[in-house]
């Protein structure tokens, strides 16, 4: 592959977002790469392995929340020491707005892909969603969600990283790929057609 193709080829940390989650997920952030890491290993454990509750982990926690603050406030003012440094309680219409325009864009993409099915007819794309929901279905039915979830957190602090570290190679081989899976489909969709226009084109030579 050229330098020219190669250099305008979109970074992993770019095709990411650029900010603190692709900084996590590359690893370029250790502390937060180890936090998320840590954090979905103990969550995974505990309510996996050990058992526990989500309704009572989530109360007792933030028990233990309000009872530190409590006593850290009175001690604040007995001590004339500052109070707890909370941050602004509220949302603020900018992030509001923000999380609206993401919403949007991904209802968009999934009403453009139902248009392709339900108007364009497009078989391909129709295989390529029946094929990713069966998937899905296959493991769901294999494991539950929370470990799915654990597996998705690994697979998001791993997957990255590799293809960043080998994209020209892994490029390569997808593209093959690809390319093979096109030019299998375009055959199974000029064989589906065939066999829906021959018939008709039969029944009009008989009339």
């Amino acid at each position: 592959m050229g330098e020219s193709e190669s250099s305008r080829r979109i970074s992993v940390h770019q095709a990411l977002g650029g900010g603190l989650v692709a900084d996590v997920l590359l690893w370029k952030n250790w502390c937060g790469g180890l936090t998320v890491l840590l954090s979905s290993t103990v969550m995974w454990y505990l309510f996996e392995r050990a058992g526990y509750n989500l309704l009572s982990f989530v109360s007792n926690v933030l028990l233990l929340l309000v009872v530190i603050l409590f006593f850290w406030a009175k001690a604040a003012s007995l001590l004339n020491r500052p109070l707890p440094p909370l941050p602004d309680m509220e949302i603020s219409e900018e992030s509001v707005a923000k999380a609206a325009d993401e919403l949007q864009i991904w209802i968009n993409r999934a009403l453009s892909v139902a248009h392709e099915i339900a108007i364009e007819r497009n078989l391909i794309l129709c295989l390529q969603i029946t094929a990713a929901l069966l998937l899905i279905s296959f493991v769901g039915s294999l494991l539950n969600f929370l470990t799915l979830v654990y597996i998705c957190v690994l697979l998001g602090l791993s997957v990255p990283l590799l293809y960043d570290k080998y994209q020209d190679h892994i490029d390569d081989k997808l593209y093959m790929v690809h390319g093979k899976i096109q030019a299998r489909c375009e055959k199974l969709d000029s064989k589906f057609l065939r066999k829906i226009l021959i018939p008709s084109n039969k029944v009009k030579k008989m009339d």
